[in-house]
């Protein structure tokens, strides 16, 4: 070998360790949008140009977003033809290129994956050559690390999965997880929960775990992607600088009698005739000055006080930095696209007002859907917390009038906070609102729990004929993020009737819609003992509620309402609207908030589970009923017209419950654990009694 073949030979071998280090190299950190303008490519099967991609103006901030590990979840509410699939196509590349993040995206069928995988996924693998550096099976045709389930890279996997099977949500750990439209998934897989809930639980051990949920929005109260978009610490929206008056502002659908939004011609019909109107000096615009303003656009939260630039910079109006929230929520639809007329979407309309004036519908359902990216309102029932004010009576809270013979009472965890909202409960189903306290403190820590234990076992309410009673019963919030302190205080409580309770998902067979062991031995085996979680068919309660809503006359069924409760109050019971929808399965109805708070709706609803878990209304209990009444409401004193307090007095036993719903009996229980432990078992509910009534 010559000195010239030597030195080739060396070279070559340098020049290929060099490339395969490099593929093990950490780059320098850049952002989404900035690797997407070096790397990424339009593919000619999904794009009507095949070209290198320069991301419209008000994809910039979502895409800085996107590629941001200080915030967790990322939720996109969006329209048709606002480039989102290229967005998610970019952000999967990103993670897999410059982040080396395992990954897995889930697609509302099997269908829906295969079809993603060819016409976006591989198209995207061939183009962007990238790629290359970090995918060695590429080119190679059907690999097993090139499947339509599966993309194997250097130091990191791609999960492509169809969403409407359970096992597509087992057995697999990852740092990003994404749906992609997410609407149009089930709303319970196989019995075993929301999509988002089982992939949620996929990146939970990630050292920088990332949520990305989008989609065209469906139904309001029956859409996986409202809801997440409504539980977002903000939700932003994309706000230009009006060329009249520099104020800022988002565009907007409106209407004919809006200060703000779209403007055209309706008796004419003229499309060409569309300008948005400015909200602060009602000046006009056309899209060629919007497009004019877009560069120089900014995502504003709706405060106002948080604003996301194009270079990823989150600040406050006045420029100052700050950081992002966990949770961020986008809403956009097809007036921001440079690539569709304003004039075409007023025509859409058009076409879908002269058909719902026909009495059809689908057409504005679709218009609403995917044009201006919102849920569509089917049928609604609306409680008027006005109307709610009006009918209120005039006697004093934290007293039990005649009539009132059981507290009951509900709780509701926030992050800052617990709420209790004491109902008194008489004959039939009549119902008196007693009290509501509220204990501030962080319920991850202690102290305000004994404010609450304080509260719940202690408190003593007069009744109208001078006795004192406490709390019967009541039943604790377990959803959130201290699911683990309210099984501890339930369980401990469990004699005084305490619950854990969570809102059941999926249809419903009951207000008492069922309940599970929460508890588990270090062998990871269900405790015989151990906290039960009760599942509340939460719907059914608010129509149970509403119902009684209706009743006009005090008697069975009536409920009271004290004019002591707060405004507050009041738009918290009227804080949602029961939306009628139409599918394959007939008639649904769900109730969907209509405001942010409604937690004292929801302690009511909590309430009158607890009546059907003591079983208060059935036919048999009219015996315990009247010796309930003879003890709580005593034959007055005939030389006094106010009788002295007495002494609370046990009362009767109510009825047996249910044995089938019992977790202590389950047969499936019984097999799991250790048949020697039914005696102890027996002897603790014994012990307990934990559904003796006391009257406190």
């Amino acid at each position: 070998m010559t000195h010239f073949e030597a030195f080739d030979s060396h070279l070559q071998i340098s020049q290929a360790l060099e490339r395969g280090l490099r593929t093990w190299g950490k780059p320098p950190p850049v952002s989404l949008d900035e690797w997407a303008r070096q790397n990424f490519h339009l593919s000619s099967e999904s794009s009507y140009i095949e070209q290198a991609w320069n991301p419209w103006p008000f994809q910039r901030g979502i895409m800085h977003a996107l590629s941001r590990d200080d915030i967790a979840e990322v939720t996109i509410k969006k329209s048709a033809r606002v480039g989102y699939t290229k967005m998610l196509l970019s952000f999967l590349l990103y993670a897999a290129h410059h982040r080396r993040r395992n990954q897995a995206i889930w697609l509302p069928s099997d269908g829906d994956q295969k079809k993603f995988v060819k016409t976006e996924l591989e198209p995207a693998l061939r183009d962007v050559s990238a790629m290359k550096e970090v995918m060695p099976s590429r080119g190679m045709g059907r690999h097993r690390d090139n499947t339509l389930t599966q993309k194997k890279f250097a130091g990191c996997l791609l999960h492509i999965l169809g969403g409407g099977s359970a096992k597509n949500y087992r057995a697999i750990s990852v740092d990003i997880g994404v749906f992609d439209e997410l609407s149009a998934f089930e709303q319970d897989i196989e019995g075993e929960g929301s999509p988002f809930s089982l992939g949620a639980k996929r990146v939970a051990g990630a050292t920088f775990p990332k949520l990305v949920t989008g989609s065209t929005p469906k139904a309001r109260g029956w859409c996986h992607l409202d809801a997440r978009y409504q539980a977002a610490d903000e939700r932003m929206n994309y706000q230009i600088s009006c060329p009249h008056c520099a104020g800022h502002h988002a565009l907007a659908w409106g209407g004919p009698d809006e200060p703000h939004g779209f403007k055209f011609d309706r008796t004419t019909r003229a499309p060409d005739s569309v300008r948005h109107l400015c909200p602060h000096c009602a000046g006009l615009i056309d899209q060629a000055d919007y497009l004019a303003a877009a560069d120089a656009g900014v995502w504003i939260n709706q405060a106002g006080d948080l604003w996301l630039h194009a270079d990823g910079r989150f600040t406050r109006p006045d420029g100052s930095p700050t950081s992002p929230p966990r949770h961020l929520a986008f809403h956009v639809w097809a007036a921001y696209s440079p690539a569709v007329s304003w004039p075409q979407l007023v025509r859409e309309f058009f076409a879908a007002h002269e058909k719902i004036e026909t009495g059809d519908a689908s057409m504005m359902k679709a218009f609403v859907n995917t044009t201006l990216g919102e849920t569509w309102q089917d049928e609604i029932e609306r409680t008027d917390a006005d109307e709610l004010r009006l009918r209120a009576e005039p006697f004093a809270l934290r007293h039990m009038p005649r009539g009132c013979l059981l507290l009951l009472c509900g709780v509701d965890v926030q992050g800052n906070r617990l709420e209790a909202q004491v109902w008194g409960i008489g004959r039939g189903g009549e119902m008196w609102s007693i009290d509501h306290r509220v204990f501030f403190g962080n319920p991850g820590q202690p102290d305000v729990w004994h404010e609450l234990e304080q509260f719940l076992l202690e408190e003593k309410y007069t009744h109208a004929c001078g006795t004192e009673h406490g709390i019967h019963a009541t039943a604790i919030d377990s959803g959130g993020h201290h699911t683990d302190m309210v099984y501890a205080f339930a369980h401990t409580h469990r004699a005084r009737r305490v619950h854990a309770v969570k809102g059941s998902s999926g249809t419903e067979r009951g207000i008492e819609n069922g309940n599970s062991k929460v508890g588990f031995n270090f062998r990871g085996k269900r405790e015989r003992n151990g906290p039960t979680l009760w599942l509340v068919g939460t719907n059914l309660a608010k129509d149970r509620l509403a119902s009684r809503l209706e009743v006009t006359t005090p008697g069975p069924g009536y409920i009271h309402l004290s004019n002591e409760n707060s405004d507050e109050w009041f738009r918290q019971m009227a804080a949602e609207d029961r939306v009628t929808v139409r599918g394959r399965h007939g008639n649904q109805t769900r109730w969907v908030p209509n405001r942010k708070r409604n937690e004292v709706l929801d302690m009511t609803a909590y309430c009158l589970w607890l009546e059907e878990r003591l079983n208060l209304w059935a036919p048999k209990n009219r015996k315990w009923w009247d010796d309930l009444e003879a003890k709580v409401e005593p034959p007055p004193d005939l030389f006094s017209a106010n009788p002295p307090p007495q002494a609370a007095k046990p009362a009767p036993a109510p009825p047996p419950d249910n044995p089938a719903d019992n977790p202590a009996d389950n047969p499936a229980d019984d097999a799991a654990d250790n048949p020697a432990d039914d005696a102890a078992d027996d002897a603790a509910v014994a012990d307990d009694d934990i559904f003796r009534p006391i009257l406190l």
